[in-house]
C-alpha cells in the first residue's frame, strides 16, 4: 500500500467495538474457566467445534458475558469524536465486531451511537475473514483501498491485511504482541483524531464536489 507523505482521507472507517470505541470489560480467561475452553484457546473458534447441545450451553454462557460488558459499558476518549467528525464529512462508518447483535445494539443505545452500518457474528463470517469488511465497504459504496479498519486486537489488524484495506492499530500504549503489521499505529483514539485532522481530501473527490456544486 504505497502512499505519498501527505495522508489522504478515508473515505470509510471500520470500527472495531470492544478495546476500541469501548473500553475493554470481556474477561476472557473467566469466560474460557466458565465455558470450560483451555487457556489461550479461540473462544469463538472453539464453540463453533462442539456438538450442538454443548455448542448452545457454551454460547449462552458466552452471551450473558457479552450483554454484562455491554451494559457496563462505557466509551474510550475520543469516540463521540471521530463519530461525529466523520458524519459532518459525509464519511461512512460501520461498526465490525465478533460480538453477539445484542450486545451491540446495547452498547448502541446505551451510548447513543449511530453508524452507517453493523455487522456482528450473526451476520457471516466473522474476523480475521475479511469477508465482514468487504462487506461493510459494499454497504457504503466505497472501494476497500479508501477504507480504514480501526481496531485494537489481532482479528482486525489480519481482516484488513487480507482484505487490502488500510489498518489502524490502536495500541493503548502497550507492545504489540502480534506479528500482523498494521499500516498505521496510534496509542488511543485522541492521537487517531488528530491523525484524521491531518488528512487531505483526494484530487478525486475534490473534482466529484466541483462537478456537484
Amino acid at each position: 500500500m504505497g502512499e505519498s507523505q501527505q495522508l489522504i482521507r478515508p473515505r470509510a472507517l471500520l470500527l472495531d467495538m470492544d478495546g476500541t470505541l469501548t473500553r475493554p470489560l470481556l474477561d476472557f480467561a473467566r469466560i474460557r474457566a466458565d465455558i470450560g475452553i483451555a487457556p489461550g484457546r479461540p473462544i469463538l473458534e472453539t464453540i463453533a467445534d462442539m456438538d450442538t447441545p454443548r455448542r448452545l450451553e457454551a454460547t449462552a454462557i458466552l452471551e450473558r458475558h457479552e450483554e454484562t460488558a455491554a451494559r457496563e459499558s462505557t466509551l474510550n476518549d475520543g469516540a463521540i469524536e471521530i463519530l461525529a467528525w466523520a458524519r459532518q464529512r459525509q464519511i461512512g462508518t460501520a461498526l465490525i465486531t465478533r460480538n453477539s447483535r445484542q450486545s451491540v445494539t446495547t452498547v448502541l443505545f446505551r451510548h447513543g451511537l449511530r453508524l452507517n452500518c453493523v455487522l456482528a457474528r450473526e451476520d457471516g463470517p466473522i474476523k480475521p475473514d475479511p469477508q465482514p469488511l468487504l462487506t461493510a465497504c459494499d454497504r457504503l459504496g466505497v472501494m476497500p483501498k479508501t477504507a480504514w479498519m480501526i481496531g485494537d486486537g489481532l482479528h482486525d489488524i489480519e481482516a484488513a491485511n487480507a482484505a487490502q484495506i488500510r489498518s489502524v492499530w490502536i495500541s493503548h500504549r502497550s507492545e504489540r504482541s502480534f506479528a500482523a503489521t498494521p499500516w498505521k499505529s496510534v496509542s488511543d483514539l485522541i492521537e487517531l483524531m488528530a491523525m484524521l485532522n491531518s488528512t487531505t481530501i483526494a484530487d478525486v473527490d475534490i473534482a466529484d464536489s466541483k462537478m456537484g456544486s
